[in-house]
């Protein structure tokens, strides 16, 4: 499904803030920052996992769909998501991961992209060591240089894809995200 907005001015010129979607920026001063570009009822979940996953130290980003609609309601592609709260605090961050939902494919798979490859393979090796599944994503590997995880101050950040049924299972299982959680952080 196509995009409906093809940026943020487009997305604020017909969607209401506090009614139509929600923002939440959170500078904590760190050298990294968690995202959820797409959280709210855009990619359920990835709001709440960026959120366990940055804690109270790393900076948070969550963009958050309030209302039901169709995946290309308030969907805007990473590498034109230009929200001007998020690319304040991407840009002055050293590095990004942006959390992003997927379809299921039968897996609960992470796909890692981005174009920090060193944070991308130390996060992998850290999913897998905590018992999940990783790998370098080809499918959707955000490596645009626009890409909202790649706009930090080195030009590189790691997009995490995780299918429905692992993000579920996280909401659903506090101790399952907490050491999903702990991995990630363990790689930063």
């Amino acid at each position: 499904m196509a995009d409906r907005f093809q940026n943020f001015a487009d997305l604020s010129a017909e969607m209401a803030a506090g009614v139509d979607y929600r923002i939440r920026a959170e500078d904590r001063g760190s050298a990294v920052v968690m995202l959820a570009p797409h959280g709210g009822t855009i990619e359920p979940e990835t709001g709440l996992i960026a959120e366990v996953i940055a804690g109270r130290d790393l900076s948070l980003y969550v963009f958050e769909a309030l209302k039901p609609g169709a995946h290309g309601g308030f969907h805007i592609t990473s590498h034109r998501f230009d929200e001007p709260q998020a690319l304040a605090l991407v840009g002055g961050a050293e590095g990004a991961v942006a959390v992003h939902g997927r379809k299921d494919d039968g897996t609960e798979t992470v796909w890692l992209g981005g174009r920090d490859k060193a944070m991308r393979d130390a996060i992998g090796a850290a999913l897998r060591a905590a018992g999940f599944g990783a790998e370098v994503n080809t499918t959707l590997p955000g490596l645009h240089e626009t890409n909202i995880c790649n706009r930090t101050r080195k030009g590189t950040g790691v997009q995490l894809e995780l299918p429905r049924s692992l993000r579920r299972h996280l909401a659903e299982d506090s101790d399952l995200l907490e050491r999903f959680s702990r991995a990630v952080r363990a790689a930063l």
